[in-house]
């Protein structure tokens, strides 16, 4: 039985993805980015390396590691303020700027429904499930060491 926690959690998960899917298997793609994450395998794709071949992309990737790295929780609006800050600093804007993020925390390129999955990652982390969650933070931190 799901503890309230959890069921909080799926409840606020389906409500956020729930209209960027036609169905329950689309629901379960994107949720799976959730709880699977393996940095060496997302790199091992060729999808990945079209997105890391892009102008800027490591930098991005180091930008937001950085910010990553300073510790808060990456809440809705952390995110809005690392997206604002990526884009001052380093004057970039749309598939630029969010692939790299998209690729790195949530395990794929793609639009804006994987920003909604990212969002996600935090809270599912401090929550005791059978899977355990990776933050934001341990995914950076996991997918720039694979870089290497």
């Amino acid at each position: 039985m799901p503890s309230v926690e959890q069921r909080g959690w799926c409840e606020r998960a389906a409500s956020m993805l729930g209209g960027h899917v036609a169905d329950r298997a689309g629901l379960a793609n994107l949720l799976g980015l959730v709880f699977q994450y393996d940095a060496r395998e997302i790199i091992s794709k060729v999808e990945s390396h079209v997105v890391l071949s892009r102008y800027a992309a490591r930098g991005v990737l180091r930008q937001i590691g950085l910010l990553l790295l300073e510790g808060a929780a990456l809440t809705s609006e952390r995110f809005k303020e690392i997206v604002t800050a990526l884009k001052e600093g380093m004057e970039l804007r749309g598939r630029e700027l969010f692939s790299p993020i998209r690729l790195a925390l949530a395990g794929r390129a793609g639009e804006g429904e994987l920003d909604r999955v990212i969002l996600l990652l935090d809270e599912a982390a401090g929550i005791s499930f059978a899977m355990p969650v990776k933050s934001a933070r341990a995914r950076i931190i996991e997918f720039c060491s694979a870089l290497d």
